[in-house]
Parts: C-alpha cells; sequence; structure tokens
C-alpha cells in the first residue's frame, strides 16, 4: 500500500529496520486512496513543483532532525494547553 511505502522510505532516511512496521487490521470506512492532482496549479498558475515526493519528504525528515530544540518546545508547550 502506499502508505507503508511512505513508511519504508521515512525508516530508510532514518537508518531503521523495516521489522519496526506494526501491521494492523484497517479501520472500518478507512480511505482507500489518498489523491492528489496538481494539474490545476499547473495550468492556471503556471506553478511546478520545485521537489518530488521523495525529495520533498527527506528534506523534511532532515529538518526535523535538524531542528528538535525546537519542535520539542512546541511539543511541552501544546501539553500545557
Amino acid at each position: 500500500s502506499p502508505n507503508i511505502e511512505v513508511v519504508k522510505l521515512i525508516l530508510d532516511r532514518l537508518n531503521k529496520p523495516h521489522s519496526l512496521i506494526s501491521y494492523v487490521t484497517d479501520r472500518l470506512g478507512h480511505d482507500r486512496r489518498y489523491a492528489i492532482d496538481s494539474s490545476f496549479a499547473q495550468h492556471e498558475l503556471n506553478w511546478k513543483p520545485l521537489h518530488n515526493f521523495k525529495d520533498g519528504l527527506e528534506s523534511t525528515i532532515d529538518w526535523y532532525l535538524n531542528n528538535r530544540a525546537w519542535w520539542e518546545a512546541l511539543l511541552e508547550r501544546a501539553g500545557r494547553y
């Protein structure tokens, strides 16, 4: 499934084994598919993505790894509310 493929990409980037994946039964009414189509934005706004999905995911993971103090502080503050 696409979700598992994304999880595998994340684990690969973090140098973690795929054995960390825990498979569970699908929940009732779960989403069968997530569709994203940027053709409208590309046509109407003359927009083009700067990164493909894999490169963007890797950049996002790297940002979180390099900015841990920032997002951990947010989690601490969120826990107060």
